[in-house]
């Protein structure tokens, strides 16, 4: 069959990838056309763009590339209908996936199947109508979400979590011991607190400053950040130089294994550091903490921001968010999970509770399974 997959960013392009290598397991004749990225390039078929020439992130890139992601929309929509695909899949990226599903549902009859849905439980709720009428299947990765869409009459299928996947591959072959790691990184032997600070720049230049003030005192411990891939090693050094952090480049989870503690900045590490056991304070800072504060209360639709607590239904990670993510406050939740064993045992629990809740591995095949069960 022919498959016409759609990403927008680094981190659809990675479970992308991973999905079409299960569709080739599954089907020998498989053949791919994507807008996507170097991942999806490695498992094969056509890139007809680079998800780098779509990805606009805040208000002002957005309306500054308008003509740009116009042309990209209309340039889409052309080559999925000159190609006539057996399905088009949709990968996370909402603003521009849901106008290319409204278009394929109004103009073609090719199914639409959506891989990750866009998290529109945490706002813009209405955006299920367009969900509903223009989108065929949808393949969630969030467990939460089953209750979400079954609230819309709008069932889906949960297929499991790839960043499970992930992390149990990276643990079946890394054989690295605690020594080894510190001596091949240039570090000490103390134990390890872990800064994974955003992967984009206003994200790092938000937090990074807060979270390695906050950690400074601990000097019983080491401070070690972690990198973000396709951010410059010089951009790090004005916010590190002369502070003892060390950084480590391309080996997050190598990091998250061995590390005491982390101070992580909300988003898919939150969950990646409660899969390694890690015990962390989730720490997100914004230039205009009260407002984003007051939008938190009463326009988010949702208790949490991180996939942790969310998937948890409960606090199982202590979220410092806007005005509370002081150094005090990081300190002090900190302190608690390093020095009270009481605290660090509650949070371990948790963590096996939210691995429970996701089940085991194999989301990418349990997904492509059921998208080839569906396409009949």
């Amino acid at each position: 069959m022919k498959y016409y997959l759609i990403v927008g960013e680094a981190s659809g392009d990675l479970h992308a990838a991973h999905l079409m290598a299960a569709l080739q397991r599954e089907d020998a004749q498989a053949e791919f056309r994507f807008f996507g990225g170097d991942m999806m390039a490695h498992v094969g078929g056509v890139m007809v763009k680079h998800y780098k020439d779509l990805a606009y992130m805040g208000f002002i890139p957005v309306l500054l590339h308008l003509r740009t992601i116009f042309a990209n929309m209309k340039y889409c929509k052309k080559d999925v209908v000159a190609w006539k695909p057996d399905v088009v899949i949709l990968v996370d990226y909402p603003g521009f996936n849901l106008n290319i599903a409204q278009f394929v549902h109004a103009k073609t009859d090719i199914p639409v199947y959506y891989y990750i849905s866009p998290k529109i439980w945490a706002w813009k709720e209405y955006r299920i109508k367009n969900i509903k009428r223009d989108v065929d299947e949808l393949f969630s990765i969030l467990p939460f979400e089953v209750d979400f869409y079954n609230k819309h009459q709008y069932p889906i299928h949960y297929v499991g979590n790839p960043t499970v996947d992930e992390v149990a591959n990276f643990r079946i072959s890394y054989s690295e011991s605690f020594s080894e790691f510190t001596r091949n990184n240039g570090l000490d032997g103390r134990g390890i607190i872990a800064l994974l600070a955003g992967s984009r720049k206003q994200e790092i230049k938000d937090n990074l400053p807060d979270m390695i003030r906050a950690a400074t005192p601990f000097n019983d411990y080491q401070m070690v950040l972690a990198a973000a891939p396709g951010i410059a090693p010089e951009y790090y050094d004005k916010f590190i130089a002369g502070l003892g952090v060390k950084v480590v480049f391309g080996q997050t989870y190598a990091l998250l294994h061995h590390a005491k503690t982390a101070l992580v900045t909300s988003g898919t590490a939150t969950l990646e550091t409660a899969l390694f056991l890690t015990p962390q304070v989730v720490c997100y800072h914004t230039p205009i903490g009260k407002i984003i504060a007051f939008l938190k209360k009463h326009v988010l639709k949702v208790p949490f921001i991180s996939l942790v607590n969310l998937i948890a239904g409960r606090e199982v990670v202590k979220e410092l968010i806007a005005d509370t993510m002081t150094i005090e406050n990081i300190s002090l939740e900190l302190d608690d999970i390093l020095h009270k064993e009481e605290r660090r045992r509650e949070m371990l629990i948790g963590y096996e509770d939210i691995i429970t809740t996701l089940g085991p591995s194999g989301a990418p095949d349990r997904a492509a399974k059921s998208i080839i069960h569906l396409l009949g």
